[in-house]
């Protein structure tokens, strides 16, 4: 998952890049509007670069990592809705 969304995150950046260079380099030569509206197409990429490379999977446990405490993981674990979590916890 990672690995996916660090390419993701790449590949948005790298085409940003792309279209800001070409802008500034080949199409201003044709026509400056089109210049400049590439520039403000690659001015939204970024964030949306970052969207994408932060999002949450529906398998990924960022925020609700296993505490280490067997109690409050439990309890956190039925609240999430699931039995054990994959883990065995203490009576």
């Amino acid at each position: 998952m990672y690995a996916r969304r660090r390419r993701a995150y790449f590949l948005l950046m790298g085409g940003c890049l792309f279209l800001f260079v070409s802008a500034w380099t080949f199409v201003r030569l044709w026509s400056v509007p089109a210049a400049v509206a590439l520039c403000v197409v690659a001015m939204v990429i970024p964030p949306v670069a970052a969207v994408v490379a932060n999002r949450r999977g529906p398998d990924d446990r960022w925020w609700d990592d296993p505490s280490g405490d067997p109690q409050s993981d439990a309890w956190w674990d039925e609240l999430d809705g699931r039995r054990d979590g994959g883990r065995e916890t203490e009576p």
